[in-house]
């Protein structure tokens, strides 16, 4: 399983590129600008420390490859 880690001090965020399917929604729903898509078209934390702790990147991912520790 190929998983990628993005950590700020008080939490990490987890997604599995074997999961996500790259539809943007993470990148849509979160209110602090925390994903990107990348070149391969799978989300990435970028801005990880930005993070409000909605958890609605996990509500809205349709694969659920995303965990966040504090969700």
């Amino acid at each position: 399983m190929a998983t990628r880690k993005f950590s700020a001090p008080e939490w990490t965020i987890t997604i599995d590129y074997d999961v996500c399917v790259g539809s943007g929604q993470c990148v849509e729903v979160c209110p602090a600008d925390v994903y990107e898509l990348n070149d391969e078209g799978k989300s990435e934390a970028v801005r990880v420390e930005d993070c409000t702790e909605c958890c609605l990147c996990i509500e809205e991912c349709p694969t659920g490859a995303i965990e966040h520790s504090s969700c």
